[in-house]
């Protein structure tokens, strides 16, 4: 295998992995509503304790000797920005779990798949290759049949539910993008703590009354440490080192683990159901991401293959 088919192989991997641990996300948010606690309270949670495991991080590099790079005001600023695209997809898809089923709304978030190879289309003006593209329309039918669009329920979604669901999709399409062009430089948990800082900033708009609501002592505190390491601190890591080395349709495709790993976990923890055609639709996107891969599990031809380019 040449060394350009490793590489993608193994930023894909990282991306693979960072996807899978935002499938943690969706049910851990029903247990802390079940528990009683606030939608909005919840989306503060994840931002907050995403921060502080980052500055944890921090500190203990800055103990081992590490010093933090130093950034402009206007690096500073655009990581801030970044940070507000991933809490827009917190917060619109907390919002959407309080509507819909684990399933249909991880369904609904996951359209980023597609989307995100129509922003690479329409923004960097490189077209996907084969495999991407077809990687995509077969990932695209898997969602379908994993939704349980075509059960009996379909009918009862909350339109609304669903329409924050879709926008969740767009934003986190839109963080993928951003992820490998913004910070790209900096140490990976330097970077995130910035980025966990602009999540705090819509994440406290959201949930003005956070700290006096009495939420922490109540043991919001214990979702939000889940939350913030599966939702922020481990997919900004590998998203940082992954993303920057991929094609913006490829990292969104490879980031596709996100819908598999949160309906298994939603089944095996929260009993939910899930029906043949579910199950059917997590085998089919787990084979659409290795679609996306076969140039690089292929023997190499001579010279560099067009796909890696």
């Amino acid at each position: 295998m040449a060394p350009m088919q490793k590489n993608i192989l193994k930023y894909s991997a990282l991306v693979f992995a960072g996807g899978a641990s935002y499938g943690v996300m969706a049910t851990t948010v029903k247990f802390a509503l079940a528990d009683g606690f606030q939608w909005t309270q919840v989306a503060a949670s994840q931002p907050l304790f995403g921060t502080l495991l980052f500055a944890v991080a921090l500190a203990v590099l800055a103990l081992a000797g590490k010093r933090p790079v130093r950034l402009s005001p206007r690096g500073v600023l655009r990581l801030l920005g970044l940070g507000l695209t991933t809490c827009t997809t917190c917060v619109l898809y907390n919002f959407a779990l309080t509507k819909l089923s684990v399933a249909v709304a991880i369904t609904l978030l996951f359209q980023f798949t597609w989307i995100g190879v129509v922003i690479q289309i329409v923004v960097t003006r490189r077209r996907p290759n084969t495999a991407e593209l077809a990687a995509a329309a077969i990932i695209l039918g898997g969602t379908l049949l994993a939704s349980g669009l075509f059960s009996e329920e379909a009918g009862a979604m909350d339109p609304l539910g669903v329409a924050c669901g879709l926008l969740s999709a767009v934003s986190t399409a839109l963080f993928m993008f951003l992820s490998g062009r913004i910070g790209v430089d900096l140490p990976p948990i330097q970077r995130g703590l910035f980025v966990c800082l602009g999540a705090c900033i819509l994440g406290f708009a959201v949930c003005p009354g956070y700290f006096a609501s009495g939420a922490l002592q109540a043991g919001i505190w214990k979702y939000g440490l889940v939350l913030g390491a599966f939702g922020l601190l481990i997919p900004v890591v590998l998203f940082g080192i992954g993303t920057p080395h991929l094609p913006t349709g490829l990292s969104t495709i490879m980031a596709s683990s996100e819908l598999p790993c949160g309906i298994l976990i939603s089944v095996f923890v929260l009993g939910e159901p899930v029906s043949t055609l579910q199950a059917a639709g997590v085998v089919v996107i787990l084979a659409g991401v290795v679609v996306s891969q076969l140039p690089n599990l292929l023997p190499a031809k001579t010279g560099v293959p067009e796909d890696a380019r």
